[in-house]
């Protein structure tokens, strides 16, 4: 008998096995790449001193609107929890069993037409159920004055929001079983890689296609604030091409600003809210912030992590859904059947939740180190103390979150964190 010859007797290989041992590969390459960058490139001691204990809440508030802020936020965390239960137990639901795979199958047409037209309906189910959720925290915020969009106008972006996120998740899901049935063996490894390449180019090109889908912008006048915007801008070696005004009124009362763009093309967009409703140094610090995260290169930090997140995630989907059992219940081949859609949203939304302290934490350190970089650049701590105020009153929020909610969902340290920070580095 030739040596490559397969005894009749023995059982063929699954090309699933050889996957997982790559998709293991892949997973801790991209693990080791992820603890090295973070180590390298987070922000760890980012307040000198080290991060103070939170200021007493009334120092900053008032005791109604310490009230009325715990009762939103109460409010807010419970809806928002029970809308994250419910959506995962559906996309388990239809993941973990043959029902999603059966819903997949029954669109006609080619697998490359079978798996964006079945995950867009995965996501629209998981969007309706938690339809009730998302009307009840809109009607309460109309109810605080922080919406200003009729129903109509929410619904709408509401639908906007399904559009994008189906489009991203259809490109993602394309790559991958595409992959998956061209090179059965080592498909996570080129697919891993596509998928780091993808996060970078996104970064690239969400300020462009769409950020303009939710909001118009304008420049903002020759005059006194734009000089110094200008000014802030140069003086932590920022070059910004451009000043602009959103339309963010249209929608809601929140104060923000950010910066967009990489390098030259840094532009620096503000709030129309926050334009017409904060003192000029109170606007010039939340600016000071957010120039503070392009000067440490804050967005390609969190895109070269977000990379490497990309190849833990391919490798470890490999792993999984290489499982006999897993692919067994769910009525799938493998990660070649497009029918694998509802498997993969269903794992990628319970890894997403699994990663959120992670994610979040290092989010909390990176708003950290901008946040000092304001208070140093302005050399205002008052005009920072009183944007945080302002803040959360404007948005009503709790001075004192949850403590399990801030460590898995809060990306920025709570608001007396933040007046604490200001007044330890006022007092160096």
């Amino acid at each position: 008998m030739p040596h490559d010859a397969q005894d009749p007797e023995t059982p063929a290989p699954h090309p699933e096995r050889g996957s997982r041992r790559v998709g293991l590969l892949v997973a801790g390459g991209g693990a080791l790449v992820f603890v090295v960058l973070a180590a390298v490139l987070v922000p760890w001691h980012p307040v000198p001193g080290g991060v103070p204990d939170p200021a007493p809440a009334t120092s900053v508030l008032t005791a109604q609107e310490i009230a009325r802020g715990e009762a939103f936020g109460t409010y807010a965390r419970w809806v928002s929890w029970s809308s994250l239960a419910v959506s995962l137990a559906v996309a388990l639901w239809l993941g973990l069993g043959a029902r999603g795979a059966a819903l997949v199958r029954r669109v006609p047409g080619p697998w490359w037409v079978q798996v964006p037209l079945g995950a867009f309906a995965v996501l629209a189910i998981g969007r309706f159920v938690t339809l009730p959720f998302a009307l009840a925290l809109w009607r309460r915020r109309v109810a605080e004055g922080l919406s200003t969009q009729g129903w109509g106008a929410w619904f709408a972006d509401l639908l906007l929001n399904l559009v994008v996120g189906a489009v991203g998740t259809a490109i993602a899901l394309l790559v991958v079983i595409g992959c998956a049935r061209r090179w059965r063996t080592w498909w996570p490894a080129v697919a891993g890689g596509i998928a780091a390449a993808l996060v970078v180019l996104g970064s690239f090109v969400y300020p462009v296609v769409v950020e303009p889908l939710f909001n118009a912008f304008t420049p903002l006048p020759d005059g006194r604030l734009r000089t110094e915007i200008l000014a802030v801008a140069d003086a932590e070696g920022v070059p910004v091409d451009d000043v602009l005004v959103a339309d963010a009124s249209r929608r809601t009362t929140a104060l923000n600003a950010y910066v967009s763009g990489f390098g030259s093309t840094h532009r620096v967009v503000l709030y129309d809210t926050a334009v017409d409703g904060l003192d000029q140094d109170e606007l010039l610090s939340v600016v000071a912030h957010e120039l503070g995260h392009a000067k440490n290169h804050d967005v390609a930090v969190g895109t070269a992590l977000g990379a490497a997140g990309a190849l833990v995630g391919v490798g470890l989907l490999a792993v999984l859904v290489g499982a006999g059992p897993l692919r067994r219940r769910s009525g799938v081949s493998g990660l070649a059947d497009p029918a694998v859609v509802p498997l993969v949203l269903a794992l990628f939304a319970v890894g997403s939740f699994l990663a959120s302290p992670v994610e979040n934490g290092i989010s909390r350190q990176i708003e950290r180190r901008a946040d000092v970089v304001a208070l140093r650049t302005t050399d205002d701590p008052e005009a920072f103390i009183g944007l945080q105020r302002q803040l959360a009153v404007r948005s009503v929020a709790d001075p004192t979150p949850n403590a399990w909610g801030q460590i898995w969902f809060g990306s920025h340290p709570t608001m007396l964190e933040r007046v604490a920070t200001a007044e330890q580095v006022a007092g160096e």
